[in-house]
């Protein structure tokens, strides 16, 4: 049995007519005829009751429209699901997220690829540093990561999407709290909270901002990640520099305050340079410009600061 016949038999049936399921199927109706015949005597049965003036459908073949109904769906959907995935538009994304960029662009992500690529799943994986989403990329347990330069080693493919400023966190009752603007100077003799990781990137920036401002950042205090350690200076035990992303975590007891002469720390996309999925090469396209405004206005939703 060939696939022809189903639709064949399928055409027949919806029409109960050979003349007008010919003409739909552009077939001719002797050819038609002997196909509907053949499909009979391989499964041993009678399909249609035909008279000179009408066909219809015998239990039988009732029962056939049903499940050649089924077939022909379930093809279509196979056929369908692999267009999709071969063009990168289906499949589950594994992405990462490194510190607050999943307070501030996720939601941006999320809608981005519902809007462009609504068959994509996404499993989220939340305060990853930068190394760890690196060695997940390259193990193949990551399919896309939002990490903050630079990255470890040759093989990671990046494309920046923001370059954000650091601020300045302080506890609310800080003399610098009613301060509009602060600069480097100002932080000389606090007492700074900084992340607990050796590899963080916030960290290493907030190094080189004191140095160019002649001084060293005394750390007395360190955290795991940016919830902890704004905690940590709502309970007024020192100053942080973070991303201007921190700003998406409101807590009571801390203000945030602009720097003046601070330095800087980027967000991109990451990706391995070797992967061959269309999946991963679709949603950075889908991606960039969605997170670094290029996208169609009307399409995208107000931009949260990272």
């Amino acid at each position: 049995m060939e696939l022809r016949h189903l639709r064949y038999f399928v055409a027949v049936a919806e029409t109960c007519h050979f003349g007008r399921a010919a003409e739909r199927l552009r077939l001719a109706q002797p050819a038609l005829s002997h196909a509907i015949r053949q499909l009979e005597s391989e499964l041993g049965a009678t399909l249609f009751a035909r008279t000179t003036r009408q066909v219809s459908l015998t239990p039988a073949g009732e029962f056939f429209l049903a499940e050649a109904h089924r077939v022909l769906d379930t093809l279509a959907d196979g056929v369908h699901g692999v267009r999709q995935i071969a063009g990168g538009r289906l499949g589950l994304l594994r992405i990462g997220f490194t510190g607050t960029a999943a307070f501030s662009h996720l939601p941006r992500i999320a809608r981005a690829l519902k809007r462009d690529l609504p068959e994509v799943a996404l499993d989220v994986n939340a305060d990853l540093l930068t190394p760890a989403q690196c060695d997940l990329l390259r193990s193949g347990d990551l399919d896309v990561g939002v990490l903050r330069p630079p990255a470890r080693g040759e093989d990671i493919e990046l494309r920046i999407v923001e370059t954000e400023p650091l601020i300045l966190a302080v506890p609310a009752d800080h003399r610098l709290a009613t301060e509009p603007v602060v600069s480097m100077g100002d932080l000389r003799a606090e007492s700074f909270i900084g992340y607990a990781s050796k590899d963080s990137v916030v960290n290493d920036a907030v190094t080189r901002s004191c140095e160019a401002a002649s001084f060293t950042p005394q750390r007395d205090h360190q955290a795991a990640g940016t919830a902890v350690l704004l905690s940590l200076v709502a309970g007024g035990l020192g100053v942080a520099m973070v991303p201007t992303s921190a700003r998406a975590l409101p807590l009571e007891g801390v203000v945030f305050r602009d720097l003046t002469d601070a330095g800087s720390v980027e967000l991109a996309l990451a990706w391995h340079a070797s992967t061959d999925s269309p999946l991963v090469r679709s949603v950075v396209d889908v991606l960039e410009p969605a997170l670094t405004g290029r996208a169609d206005p009307a399409a995208s939703t107000p931009e949260v600061s990272p």
